[in-house]
C-alpha cells in the first residue's frame, strides 16, 4: 500500500521582508479573486495600481520588525508543525506543507506527493474558521492542480476546526500563565473580512446580517459563515477557562479599504473599553495557528500603542499554537480520524 499524503496549508510569507519580495507577495495575495471578489479588471486596477505599489514599502517595514534569525515566524511555525506532525505519524503517511501565497508552493508539494505515489491526500487547510478567502481558495487551488493529472488519487479537505477541542484547550493553556482573572477585559480578535463576503456564504440569504446577533449562535443556516464559527470559538476558549461572557469580547482586525467589514472592529472595541476605565487587556488571535504579522505586530504593538494612547496600560498578547505539543497532537488526531472514515 502507498502512503497517505497529507497536505498543510498556511496562508503565506514574503520571502524576505525587502519590499520587492514583499511586492511580490501582496501581488499574488491580493489578486486571488477570492480575496478581493470584484471584477478582474478593477481588482487588477486596484492592486496593481494602488495597493500594491503603495502598500508594499509600508508593509517591508513591519515585516522587518518581526523577522528574525529564524525569519518569517509564520514560515518558521509551519514548519515545525509539519515536521512533528510527520514524525508522530511515521512513515505510512507522507506530510508536506506548502503556503497558498508564495513559497514553498502548494504546486510543489503536491508534486513531490504524487512522485511518492500517494494513495491519497488529505488537505489541511490551517484557518481554524472557514472563509471563502482563506480554507475557499486552498480548496479552490488544490483542485485547479489535481484536476488536471491524469491519474487523480483520493482527495478530502478540512472544511474547517474551529471548535475543535484540542486546540481551544491549547489556546486556553497558553493563556493561563497570563492568570486571565487578572484583566479588566479579554479580547478575542479575530481577522477581518468584507460584509459582502459574509452575505455570499449564506445560502438562504435570509440571515447574515439581518440582525444584530445573527453570528451569535452557530445553526444550520450560518454553520459555514466565518464570523459565527469565530464567536463560536471565543466561547468555548472562554467557557475553558471560566470566562463569564461580561468579561470578554469578540472583534475583528486587519480591515482593509473604506467599505464594511465585519464588526466590531478591534481598533473601535479600544476605544469603548479605554472609555469605561479598562486598563489590562488579554488578547487571544484564535484565527491564526502561528504566530504571524497580525499577531506579532499589529496586536502587540499596533493596537498596544492606541490602548496606551486612549488611557490603557496593557495589551497583552496570548502566544498562538506555534509547536505547543496539545496542537501538534490535534494535528495528527485530526489526520488519523479524518482518514478513518
Amino acid at each position: 500500500m502507498g502512503k497517505k499524503g497529507v497536505l498543510l496549508v498556511n496562508l503565506g510569507t514574503p520571502d524576505s521582508p525587502e519590499v520587492k519580495d514583499v511586492r511580490k507577495y501582496l501581488d499574488q495575495f491580493l489578486m486571488d479573486e477570492r480575496v478581493i471578489d470584484i471584477s478582474t479588471l478593477s481588482r487588477t486596477l486596484l492592486v496593481k495600481g494602488i495597493i500594491v505599489p503603495f502598500r508594499s514599502p509600508k508593509t517591508a517595514k513591519l515585516y522587518k520588525e518581526i523577522w528574525d534569525e529564524n525569519g518569517s515566524p509564520l514560515l518558521y511555525y509551519s514548519k515545525i508543525q509539519a515536521a512533528l506532525v510527520q514524525e508522530q505519524l511515521g512513515s505510512a503517511y507522507h506530510v508536506e506543507l506548502a503556503m497558498r501565497y508564495q513559497s514553498p508552493s502548494i504546486e510543489a508539494a503536491l508534486e513531490r506527493m504524487k512522485a511518492g505515489l500517494v494513495e491519497s491526500i488529505q488537505v489541511i487547510p490551517l484557518f481554524p474558521q472557514y472563509a471563502s478567502a482563506s480554507t475557499g481558495s486552498v480548496i479552490q487551488k488544490v483542485m485547479e492542480i489535481v484536476g488536471k493529472w491524469q491519474t487523480i488519487p483520493p482527495v478530502s479537505f478540512v472544511n474547517s476546526f474551529h471548535d475543535n477541542e484540542m486546540m481551544i484547550s491549547t489556546f486556553a493553556d497558553n493563556a493561563k500563565k497570563y492568570q486571565p482573572e487578572t484583566y479588566d477585559q479579554i479580547l478575542f480578535s479575530f481577522h477581518g473580512l468584507p460584509e459582502r463576503q459574509l452575505k455570499k456564504c449564506d445560502h438562504s440569504g435570509q440571515h447574515c446580517l439581518k440582525s444584530a446577533d445573527c453570528c451569535a449562535t452557530l445553526t444550520d443556516v450560518n454553520k459555514f459563515c466565518y464570523s459565527a464559527q469565530c464567536h463560536d470559538t471565543a466561547r468555548l476558549i472562554a467557557a475553558e477557562l471560566n470566562i463569564p461572557a461580561t468579561q470578554y469580547s469578540v472583534c475583528f482586525q486587519s480591515r482593509l479599504g473604506k467599505e464594511p467589514w465585519v464588526q466590531p472592529y478591534t481598533s473601535d472595541t479600544l476605544k469603548e473599553l479605554a472609555a469605561k476605565g479598562k486598563k489590562r487587556l488579554l488578547v487571544f488571535c484564535p484565527a491564526f495557528v502561528a504566530d504571524c504579522l497580525e499577531t506579532l505586530y499589529e496586536v502587540t504593538v499596533e493596537y498596544g500603542e492606541e490602548f496606551k494612547k486612549l488611557g490603557g496600560e496593557e495589551v497583552q498578547l496570548v502566544s498562538s499554537l506555534n509547536d505547543h505539543p496539545q496542537w501538534i497532537a490535534a494535528l495528527v488526531k485530526m489526520v488519523k480520524e479524518h482518514h478513518s472514515n
